[in-house]
Formats: structure tokens, sequence, C-alpha cells
């Protein structure tokens, strides 16, 4: 797997999530329970995380939709 985003907005996760999906492209979360260790203030950044071949068109996805990747 390979990351595609990292960022501390749960917001962004979720949409790109949503846009993926629509393209039937499988995505995983990393690093989701780190709230645990940081006190819930959200300063550590979450992970997607794309497979190897679908990181072509996962990117050109998100960069359509206006996300900076």
């Amino acid at each position: 797997m390979k990351e595609l985003l990292r960022t501390t907005d749960p917001t962004i996760i979720a949409y790109v999530t949503a846009l993926l999906d629509a393209e039937d492209i499988a995505t995983f979360e990393m690093d989701v329970h780190m709230s645990v260790l940081e006190g819930g203030i959200g300063i550590l950044p979450r992970r997607l995380m794309v497979r190897d071949a679908d990181l072509f068109m996962a990117r050109a996805i998100v960069k359509d939709a206006g996300i900076a990747v």
C-alpha cells in the first residue's frame, strides 16, 4: 500500500474515501486511534492508503476534486 494523503482534518479523509469508493478504489485509514495518545486535540495526522496499482488513478481523482496531495 502507498500513502495517498496525510491530514489532521477528518472531513477530508471522509470526503476522499467517498470519492474513491465511488470509483471502486479501496482505501485504508492509518493512525485513526492515535487520538488516544494525543488526548484528542488533533495534532497527529491520519494517513489514507491505497493499493500500489490504484495510486495513479486515486491521485488523479483527488486532484480533480481540488484537494492537494
